[in-house]
């Protein structure tokens, strides 16, 4: 037992020691945050004397936090342009951006690998929901979706998000039901 503790405390410090954390907020750098408006400015250095970059005006839009310093953020967008925005402007509601690379629309399905029961547009911005290793469960007004991990500006390539110990149980039920689906079809 000693043996399993400690293993497990050293893969757990050796995550935590790979990880930069912000200065002001103990959070870990770089991470996806949203905008909380739709009037904001990213500005060239870390204060309001700084010259306005880039406005933006899509509410949920979002960045990647790279610095922190004192109340500003220093953030990049999914088109690599870089500034600094004040941190009472965002949020650490995550949301992405589909990103095809042929601009073709991206399929959702039911479940991992399931149907297909929609499509959803280059450009979008999406609400993630819960990710998987190379998955996202995306949600857009009032349709929800799986969607492979790779169309999506939002989240790290490995970044699992809100999974729980029961989503086995619902992805191995969904993979019943599609493959009843599949059965029925072919009579």
């Amino acid at each position: 037992m000693k043996i399993v503790i400690a293993f497990i405390s050293i893969i757990m410090f050796s995550q935590v020691s790979n990880a930069d954390i912000g200065k002001e907020t103990g959070l870990e750098i770089p991470r996806y945050v949203s905008l909380k408006s739709n009037d904001a400015n990213i500005r060239v250095g870390p204060s309001k004397n700084y010259p306005i970059e880039i406005k933006y005006i899509k509410k949920n839009y979002p960045l990647k936090v790279l610095e922190e310093y004192e109340e500003w953020r220093k953030v990049e967008d999914f088109k690599k342009n870089i500034g600094w925005i004040h941190k009472s402007l965002i949020s650490g509601t995550r949301t992405g951006i589909i990103l095809s690379n042929d601009n073709k629309t991206i399929k959702l399905l039911n479940t991992l690998e399931g149907n297909i029961i929609g499509e959803i547009g280059n450009g979008n911005i999406v609400f993630l929901e819960k990710c998987k290793i190379y998955w996202c469960l995306v949600s857009l007004g009032n349709y929800e979706g799986w969607i492979d991990k790779k169309n999506i500006w939002g989240v790290k390539e490995n970044e699992i998000i809100k999974i729980n110990f029961f989503q086995r149980f619902e992805d191995l039920y969904w993979k019943s039901v599609n493959s009843l689906r599949k059965i029925q079809k072919d009579f």
